[in-house]
């Protein structure tokens, strides 16, 4: 044939098994030993291509050769030899005799395999699984297409090409700050879609979806649309295999559903355990024999992951745009990822459509003869970019700042401004500031990714429009409501033409929109649109979904805002009893909605009722959070007011001076709840007739917002009304009659300066 050729001078390519957009797998005659292998290709890189990303290409393929070579088991594909030749990356496997799993699926027309067939290769799998795990080897993209059933009837794995040796710290559930899955969606465990840490007991997960597919027809979420399937991962219970197939044994079924706890903890302890477990089923050979009673699996609906607040939780940034991929039993599309060494191992798809390279930096150190940066480098920037996404899920916001502050100004050294590691850097070092308190700085951060992502991928790209909704949110937060009002709509108007009404980012803008419009006093616009959501995340995710939780709770506050207190309680306590139900009675969210109820006791005038939920919130959240906590200073600051508005003002001064005292430790003396605590000194002063120590506090707390937040913020504006309330019962009437036309002055030059009034 033409494209019959020699690699090193000994291996002799004969058929084409396999081809794709990186490479391909040929069968062919090892000359030496006169053997058939199987031979895996890269094909040559052109100069359009960025030679640093040849380097992490090159190690990528050596790490899957030696991870490979590692392996000696007769479930496990053997690796003879790997190399370069003529600049071809090329790895030398035993010839496989067989179907791969997918394969045997397609053979039976979809149908399921026989029950014995299931157990035999339940039990020759986890076996192999048993070894891999005993060489600290996690596969981590175990699917029917990776696992092969030779006509003989013995099991193989094979493709280890995103395997992670458990000691190998440098690579995360990522695979690379370019925040590409390792992994397909159909077959992804929980902790991989969340980006935690992966171990041993991921690919028990995926070996349970395997199973489950070939059992009954279908992996455990057959959906077509990839958020879909990622969020039932994450969050939905699977439908029990013996609903759609009676027939399987009852053990059998337990055992899968135990691999598919969403918590690791709840998953057998190792792949040995598992093979221990499949021995005590009915017996493929001899018929129904004794059976030992299996534990219950304890599913878990929902598995929390770190949340921003008032925003409701999300999949990680990775995920956005991302296709099903292949599965055994389903048609959705596989596009090649835009990282080429995420193209090393399962089936190539198709011709690669040079995405990767429309948006190539354009900075000096691509150009010319300037050398690329070294693969070490890019793998040790990786490393760092994890280590600061883990900071962040462990909330220790300073530390991540500084490690991904630092990676971005690395990244962009060594890659350029809009390479998109660069640019997924800068995105998360923005979302670290906004949680430091750096509004201003993060909004600078989210405009940069923005307009970096627009010119890589164009201005609907998920991804862009994820920064573009970064920057609606920090605004909002910056008091600049208008503005986050305009950026949400724009985006909403993209979202739903590109991605549909129903898509999760689409609903999420759509709540973020109804808070914005909140914001401006278009109180029925934004209550109406706050149900729409909820009625939409309901319909799509459930009614006990925490999302759409998220939004009945906005819901309740439209209620609030629009003064239907009695309404806005019985929502916010459904809010709270579905919380206790799905993330326990301890989650930060269900203490919220508590939080909430408290409010509208306090202005329904059931201050008593109010204080006894406080007294307990306050408890609760001192337990799960601790005492020093905001959200417990919070819970602390609203007993004080009910205790005020009952007439108990002695008490409510003394707690509101303790509070304002650990929130000048703990926040500073200037920050917005540290001057709130102040405020309430004052008041509480002010309550007791000591007008001349309130008026300092709040003079104090005036100077202190001005100073933080401008002169014409409405909070400045409404300390400088208390001051002037305060001179009144001095008897100081000039004095608080002149104070009132300053702010007056401040709040016409504020509305003419162009700050919109509410519409």
């Amino acid at each position: 044939m033409a494209d019959t050729r020699l690699i090193q001078g000994r291996y002799e390519l004969l058929d084409l098994i396999g081809r794709g957009g990186m490479g391909e797998v040929w069968r062919a005659r090892d000359e030496s030993l006169g053997r058939h292998v199987a031979v895996k290709c890269l094909k040559p890189m052109g100069r359009q291509h960025d030679p640093s990303y040849l380097r992490v290409l090159r190690e990528r393929f050596r790490r899957e050769a030696r991870v490979a070579a590692s392996l000696q088991h007769r479930g496990i594909t053997v690796v003879h030899d790997f190399g370069e030749s003529d600049g071809v990356l090329f790895l030398v496997m035993e010839l496989l005799d067989g179907r791969n799993l997918s394969q045997l699926l397609e053979d039976n027309k979809q149908h399921p395999l026989p029950v014995p067939e299931v157990i035999e290769i339940a039990e020759q799998v986890g076996a192999a699984l048993a070894y891999t795990h005993r060489q600290d080897v996690v596969h981590r993209d175990l699917k029917p297409a990776n696992i092969v059933r030779l006509t003989d009837g013995t099991v193989k794995i094979c493709d280890f090409g995103i395997a992670r040796l458990g000691h190998d710290i440098g690579f995360s559930a990522r695979l690379t700050g370019t925040g590409i899955a390792m992994g397909t969606p159909h077959y992804m465990s929980p902790e991989q879609i969340g980006a935690a840490g992966v171990d041993h007991r991921s690919d028990l997960y995926s070996l349970g979806c395997v199973l489950y597919e070939i059992a009954t027809g279908a992996p455990p979420f057959d959906m077509d649309d990839a958020w879909a399937v990622l969020v039932g991962h994450r969050d939905t219970p699977p439908r029990p295999p013996r609903e759609m197939r009676p027939e399987l044994p009852e053990y059998f079924e337990r055992v899968v559903l135990d691999l598919l706890a969403k918590d690791p903890a709840d998953r057998p302890e190792d792949a040995a355990d598992l093979v221990r477990r499949i021995a005590g089923l009915p017996s493929r050979r001899t018929g129904p024999a004794e059976r030992r009673t299996l534990p219950e699996g304890r599913p878990r609906p929902y598995v929390r992951t770190s949340v921003r607040l008032t925003e409701p939780p999300r999949l990680p940034g990775w995920a956005r745009n991302m296709s099903t991929g292949s599965k055994a039993a389903g048609t959705g599309p596989l596009h090649p990822p835009p990282d080429p060494s995420a193209a090393l191992t399962g089936t190539w798809t198709g011709p690669w459509t040079g995405q990767w390279d429309k948006g190539r930096s354009t900075a000096p150190h691509t150009a010319g003869t300037e050398r690329p940066p070294p693969a070490g480098l890019l793998a040790e920037l990786a490393g760092r970019h994890s280590e600061g996404l883990r900071l962040a899920r462990l909330e220790r916001w300073t530390e991540a700042g500084e490690v991904l502050g630092a990676v971005v100004a690395e990244r962009e050294q060594a890659l350029g401004p809009d390479h998109p590691d660069t640019l997924a850097s800068r995105h998360e070092y923005g979302f670290a500031l906004g949680r430091l308190g750096r509004p201003a700085d993060a909004l600078r951060e989210f405009a940069r990714t923005a307009a970096g992502r627009e010119r890589l991928l164009g201005p609907d790209h998920p991804e862009t429009l994820a920064a573009r909704q970064e920057t609606a949110y920090v605004l909002g937060q910056l008091g600049r409501h208008f503005e986050a009002h305009q950026v949400y709509s724009a985006v909403l108007a993209v979202r739903e033409r590109v991605m549909g009404p129903d898509d999760p980012d689409t609903l999420r803008c759509r709540h973020n929109l109804a808070f914005s419009l909140s914001r401006l006093g278009r109180l029925e616009d934004s209550y109406r649109m706050a149900c729409e959501v909820a009625a939409a995340r309901t319909r799509v995710l459930g009614t006990d979904h925490p999302d759409t939780l998220v939004s009945r709770y906005e819901v309740g506050y439209a209620l609030g805002q629009l003064g239907r207190w009695t309404e806005a309680l019985r929502t916010y306590r459904e809010v709270a009893a579905a919380r206790a139900r799905v993330l326990g009675p301890d989650d930060p969210d269900t203490l919220a909605a508590r939080y909430e109820a408290g409010i509208c006791l306090g202005r329904l005038g059931h201050s008593a009722e109010a204080l006894t939920l406080y007294r307990a919130l306050v408890d609760d959240r001192t337990r799960a959070q601790g005492a020093a906590h905001p959200d417990t200073l919070r819970a602390r600051h609203g007993l004080g007011v009910n205790l005020g508005r009952l007439g108990r003002w002695e008490e409510a001064l003394a707690e509101a001076r303790d509070v304002c005292a650990i929130r000048t430790r703990v926040l500073g003396a200037d920050h917005p709840d540290t001057l709130v605590s102040r405020r309430e000194v004052a008041v509480g002063l002010g309550w007791l007739g000591r007008w001349a120590d309130a008026l300092a506090v709040y003079r104090d707390v005036a100077q202190a917002r001005q100073r933080v937040l401008g002169a014409d913020h409405p909070d400045a504006l409404a300390s400088r009304n208390d001051e002037a309330h305060c001179l009144e019962q001095l008897g100081r009437a000039a004095e608080a009659v002149e104070l009132y036309r300053q702010v007056a002055a401040l709040r016409q030059t504020r509305s003419t300066r162009g700050h919109p009034r509410p519409i």
